[in-house]
Order: structure tokens, then C-alpha cells, then sequence
């Protein structure tokens, strides 16, 4: 399982760095730097890296996206406890400002 983590947080920081515009307008107003959207693909590969090691997490079935340090985590999980838990473990990474938890219970 170990060996799965690093490659995938390689993939999602270099496919969340791809997907952002960098300066410019955009009409979202993010106006964010290359070097920010760059942090918040990192902080997104960790989160998703820590979510997908937990053996009580369904990390596949969750979304992680981060805008600021701002962590928003979609999906489904099956208990409160474990939405609970991924919102800690989200929380407990470097970087982490807060955490958006819209993780519904399907129990």
C-alpha cells in the first residue's frame, strides 16, 4: 500500500498544478500565484496521500480540493465516526488552514 501513496500524490500534485490558471483575470476571481496554487496541490496530495493510507477510510470515495489552505473534502463515508476521523486526519496535515467537511453519511 505504500508503494501506491507516493505515485499517487505525485499524480494529483502535478494534475492539480496542470488544471490552474495562473495570474491574469479569471472570472472566479482567484487570483492566486503560481507558487500558491502549487501549495494547495500539495496540501490536496497529502490530505488525499493520509486519507487513502487510513485502513478505516474509503480514500477513493472521497474529494479533496484545497483553495487558500482551505480544505474541502466530498464523498460519502459510512459513519459519523469516520467522517469525523477524516476531517482529523485532513486537519492534521501541514499546511491545513481549515477544514470544509461536506462528507455525507450514507451509513
Amino acid at each position: 500500500m505504500k508503494k501506491l501513496v507516493y505515485p499517487v500524490m505525485l499524480a494529483c500534485t502535478l494534475l492539480a498544478a496542470g488544471c490552474g490558471t495562473f495570474g491574469g483575470d479569471r472570472k472566479d476571481g482567484d487570483n492566486r500565484t503560481a507558487g500558491a496554487v502549487v501549495d494547495d496541490a500539495l496540501i490536496t496530495s497529502k490530505v488525499k496521500a493520509a486519507l487513502l493510507k487510513d485502513p478505516d477510510i474509503s480514500g477513493f470515495k472521497i474529494n479533496v480540493d484545497t483553495a487558500k489552505g482551505v480544505v474541502s473534502l466530498k464523498g460519502e463515508v459510512k459513519t459519523l465516526a469516520l467522517r469525523r476521523k477524516a476531517e482529523s486526519i485532513a486537519s492534521g496535515v501541514e499546511g491545513v488552514r481549515k477544514v470544509d467537511n461536506q462528507l455525507i453519511i450514507t451509513g
